[in-house]
């Protein structure tokens, strides 16, 4: 199949958006369709093989860049990327951008809308009722279960089966084989001994950074990594642990995808301390559907998972089992459950065996064939 894939967010860029999109054009690719990746902007001055290296992907991907004018909110990218693909001979469209979704399906041209979030603003919510109208509109995919349930007490989804999907984010497994133990991993990272804490991912609100800081001043027997966040952020944070004069936390910034492994696997325990309120790089809240990547990331990984308890994320994690679920802010229940995986090495153990099977359904090529599974064009 010919599937023109539409992404609203610029390439290369860091943001999560921009990863997913590239991570499920290869695996597009990989169960033998034919990719075209539209997306906004001017072509970078960066070779495949960087682009690759930044996203974590060995596939070449097919990227078109498409001149827009901001004043017309992607309007007219979303417009001249589905003429674009109807050019190149597309069978089918993808995409998050709701402009694309609803304009390809007002057109009639068969399309997939994935959906992360609940329509907002003035137009988001004309726009996805006019995807739903349109002739052209084969299914809906939604991150979470929390967000499909949402979206159809809002707006009339077609009953038809398997119209309405659920498919969290993915990984990919192959780069999480064989991973170095968190001792040989620390030395290829030229770190020391001590158990080792870790978080990916971005510095934004909400995401528990703060949490981070009060706990590790609690366990200074314990190093804490941070890898990730924007060059300010990542400057800001550093000023930060600098002022409070914590000596056992080491923050790397920004690491390439095709790096990040290396780096989550010198953790003894990766933590996903959202919070509450959690903003997107748009400044959105999305704690109520968010699907990280990194949480897949961590199955993967197979460590020990310590996350808050925000309910959204109990669709994938089981506390005890794959992961240990705590009060999002409650900074003690953090300490002593890192206090009892240090004392408890086989619990240990148990918890990152758990997690690695986990993963294992969440790959990026399944995702991509439930999504693609007994679709009409």
């Amino acid at each position: 199949m010919k599937i023109a894939l539409i992404a609203g967010s610029k390439i290369p860029s860091r943001t999560a958006n921009s990863i997913q999109t590239i991570k499920m054009a290869q695996a597009f690719v990989e169960r033998g369709h034919d990719i075209m990746v539209y997306v906004p902007g001017v072509s970078p001055d960066h070779s495949w093989e960087k682009i690759a290296e930044h996203y974590g992907v060995h596939t070449q991907i097919d990227i078109r860049w498409l001149q827009t004018i901001s004043r017309l909110r992607s309007y007219d990218f979303g417009i001249r990327a589905v003429h674009q693909g109807l050019h190149w001979g597309a069978n089918l469209l993808y995409t998050r951008l709701p402009q694309a979704a609803a304009y390809a399906s007002w057109r009639g041209f068969p399309t997939i809308f994935e959906v992360h979030d609940m329509p907002s603003g003035r137009f988001g919510p004309r726009l996805m009722r006019a995807y739903l109208r349109g002739r052209g509109a084969r299914r809906l995919v939604t991150i979470t279960r929390a967000l499909a349930d949402d979206i159809s007490s809002v707006y009339t989804v077609p009953s038809l089966f398997g119209f309405s999907l659920v498919a969290p984010d993915g990984v990919d497994l192959d780069r999480y084989r064989d991973l170095p133990s968190p001792r040989k991993a620390r030395m290829a990272l030229g770190m020391g001994e001590k158990f080792t804490v870790g978080y990916s991912g971005h510095l934004y609100p909400g995401r528990g950074i703060d949490l981070i800081l009060r706990v590790a001043a609690r366990l200074p027997e314990f190093n804490f990594m941070i890898v990730g966040g924007e060059p300010k952020d990542v400057a800001q944070l550093k000023q930060k642990v600098k002022e409070v004069g914590l000596k056992n936390i080491l923050v790397f910034g920004f690491v390439s995808n095709e790096k990040l492994p290396g780096y989550q696997a010198a953790c003894d325990a990766l933590l996903m301390p959202y919070q509450a309120h959690v903003s997107a790089s748009s400044g959105g809240d999305i704690a109520r559907y968010l699907s990280p990547m990194k949480m897949f990331e961590y199955l993967a990984c197979g460590r020990a998972i310590l996350a808050s308890d925000l309910p959204v994320l109990q669709e994938a994690l089981i506390s005890g089992e794959n992961a240990l679920i705590l009060p999002s802010a409650d900074a003690n229940a953090w300490v002593r459950a890192l206090k009892k995986l240090s004392a408890d090495p086989d619990y240990k153990v148990r918890l990152g065996d758990n997690a690695r099977a986990a993963a294992k359904k969440y790959t990026w090529t399944s995702r991509v064939e439930r999504i693609l599974a007994q679709l009409a064009a």
